[in-house]
């Protein structure tokens, strides 16, 4: 329908996005009507592996440019795109051209929401908390935050609740079943763009995660679940902090805290 349409206008709002940047926009197409393959394709390994691909890139993000496609092909005429605050309360709109509106709402958001990355041995961050940290598959997301300010071989801890456990078998089967991490990374990158299987793209993100930090989640999750995904698990921050060290070996660690790493772009 909406391809067939004379005028197809787009609503949405503009958040950080761990790996198309920004929400709204030509979002609101691909993914957001467009069909599985189509979907696939534009989550494929290929892209999510580009280094573009990161919260708050546009310019030179292949997912991103494969929207702004994406809504040219079905000629979406005008989008109203508007910003919230914590409060669900909205605090700015933007209306007009598919990219040129989008990209001053994505400027405002990135004005409040940006911060430098102070590089660290530890960091710690959340999901945001109900209903964002519902599972393990959701809270990748707060650790892309957390990834973008801890050193390479650091430790990164996130709370989450968790309650519902690991969020997809799938996701969930992918770690349980391989003996490393490497071994997740490397069977996603032999997929071409038409192999892309759904939830791969999670798995993606928190591999290349595990290769570089060690990841400790403060969850209710079930230990069992979050080891067998190659993380480990701590009842509390404090017991977290007292592994952290031990891992990273210092006493005075550097620590960075992020308080709610799913509405921040770490720069």
């Amino acid at each position: 329908m909406a391809a067939e349409a004379d005028l197809l206008i787009a609503e949405g709002f503009i958040e950080p996005h761990f790996f198309a940047g920004f929400s709204g926009g030509c979002k609101s197409i691909l993914p957001g009507i467009a069909s599985k393959i189509t979907v696939l394709a534009n989550h494929c390994s290929e892209f999510i592996d580009h280094e573009r691909v990161r919260t708050g890139v546009l310019e030179g993000n292949p997912l991103h440019i494969d929207m702004l496609y994406a809504g040219e092909q079905v000629t979406l005429a005008f989008i109203l795109n508007v910003v919230i605050d914590a409060d669900k309360k909205v605090i700015n709109a933007f209306a007009g051209d598919r990219k040129k509106a989008h990209y001053k709402g994505c400027d405002f958001v990135a004005e409040l929401a940006s911060v430098e990355s102070k590089m660290a041995d530890i960091a710690i961050t959340t999901n945001g908390g109900c209903p964002l940290d519902q599972n393990i598959y959701q809270s990748v997301k707060g650790m892309t935050a957390a990834e973008a300010t801890c050193k390479e071989g650091g430790v990164i801890i996130i709370a989450a609740e968790c309650s519902d456990g690991h969020g997809g078998e799938y996701f969930y089967n992918t770690f349980k079943n391989a003996a490393t991490v490497q071994e997740v990374m490397d069977d996603i990158l032999s997929r071409g763009r038409k192999e892309t299987i759904s939830d791969q793209w999670e798995s993606q993100i928190l591999a290349r995660i595990l290769l570089k930090h060690e990841v400790i989640m403060v969850t209710n999750a079930q230990r069992e679940i979050v080891e067998d995904m190659h993380m480990k698990w701590a009842p509390n921050m404090e017991e977290a902090l007292k592994m952290a060290t031990e891992i990273t070996g210092k006493l005075e660690s550097k620590i960075t805290v992020i308080p709610d790493g799913v509405s921040v772009v770490v720069k």
